[in-house]
């Protein structure tokens, strides 16, 4: 029998795709737990798993997520498993959660490994999505000696295991490489204006120094690198407490209580949905791009604005009196961040489709379904 979902024309394919991703999205708010009193709950789930592409053994690649169970993470694994691979997720748990890979657990094409990359470990693999470690200002300043071994060691370790076993690697940097940039909208030439001694140098210097190690091993050890510089993302499985504008404002609107904003907030920031940035990340690993790539939506907004249309989005057809605080600025916060996606658009076909506020109805669904779950 063949199999139904190869037998679609390409864009029904890519539609049906995206229905499969979002009933695991709806499917992990549903398993993250439903409490009780003081007790929480976890159904058993007796169904079958989301069912996935079948690939000749020829063009099945085994292939290592690191960081797997996080946020941009879980997404990325949800995509490899649909697509027919042999995925290894792998995470120490610190930001991440067993919750959003629960729905494979127990698959033939997929295995779940507590592991932390400061450490070595030996694995057979093809591929490499090196995505561990902490990106939200709140998590990487929490301990930024961790935060820098994370981003060295870790890089290192796993630029080893590519070395070993000759497979392809991929780093997840991001656009915080730039620090406070002097040029608008940033482009992948543009070197960067960071504070090398600030608060936000642990992750900023972490990443620019991870960079530096992947073209180090290209250069010297002909490991096969690819470098995604990642502007801000959005959707579900956002980690609640991770201090970031999205995830703070619509938690803060849903709750009705005042957005807070530091500043004035007329710093600029560029929001891209999840899966856009899962299908960048996916076209930059299987193509023979080397340079650096920056994977964003360029649309941009104030962070005024943003408040505003969250507290709108979430406001409707309800009484609300949130409303715009503004508290100090937060020391060394970039005033304008917007990418430059020229190359991404010419190099990999790709370019965002799911607009800011497209995403943003789905991320205020999934937000508002789980906390209708912990209440």
């Amino acid at each position: 029998m063949s199999d139904p979902i190869e037998n679609k024309s390409p864009q029904n394919s890519e539609h049906a795709a995206q229905q499969q991703q979002q009933q695991l999205y709806l499917r992990s708010s549903i398993t993250a737990g439903i409490r009780r009193n003081s007790s929480v709950v976890y159904p058993v789930s007796k169904g079958e798993y989301p069912p996935v592409k079948r690939l000749d053994p020829m063009h099945k690649k085994r292939i290592l997520v690191t960081g797997g169970a996080g946020f941009v993470g879980s997404h990325l694994v949800d995509s490899l498993m649909l697509l027919g691979h042999d995925v290894i997720c792998l995470d120490n748990f610190f930001t991440g959660s067993k919750t959003n890979v629960t729905h494979w657990i127990g698959h033939p094409h997929f295995e779940l490994i507590r592991h932390d990359v400061v450490d070595p470990i030996l694995l057979e693999v093809d591929q490499i999505y090196h995505l561990a470690c902490p990106a939200s200002p709140r998590h990487y300043q929490s301990n930024a000696v961790k935060t820098l071994k994370t981003s060295f060691f870790g890089t290192y370790n796993m630029l080893g295991l590519a070395k070993r076993t000759k497979a392809r690697f991929l780093l997840a940097s991001t656009s915080e490489i730039y620090g406070s940039p002097a040029v608008h909208p940033q482009p992948e030439s543009y070197w960067g204006n960071v504070n090398p001694i600030g608060p936000r140098a642990c992750y900023d210097e972490g990443k620019r120094v991870a960079e530096a190690l992947s073209y180090s091993y290209a250069r010297q050890d002909n490991v096969d690198i690819r470098v995604a510089r990642i502007f801000n993302c959005f959707g579900p499985r956002m980690n609640w407490n991770d201090g970031r504008v999205v995830s703070n404002f619509i938690l803060q609107a849903l709750e009705n209580k005042d957005l807070t904003v530091y500043g004035d907030g007329k710093a600029t920031r560029c929001f891209q949905y999840v899966q856009d940035l899962v299908d960048g990340l996916i076209r930059l690993m299987d193509s023979d791009v080397t340079e650096p790539i920056n994977l964003g939506n360029p649309e941009e907004y104030t962070i005024n604005e943003f408040a505003e249309i969250i507290l709108k989005m979430v406001g409707e057809g309800k009484e609300t009196t949130a409303k715009v605080v503004h508290l100090p600025a937060v020391e060394d916060d970039p005033q304008r961040r917007k990418p430059d996606i020229t190359k991404a658009k010419e190099l990999l076909g790709w370019e965002p489709k799911v607009s800011m506020l497209e995403g943003l109805r789905g991320t205020v669904a999934y937000f508002r379904s789980t906390l209708d779950d912990e209440h």
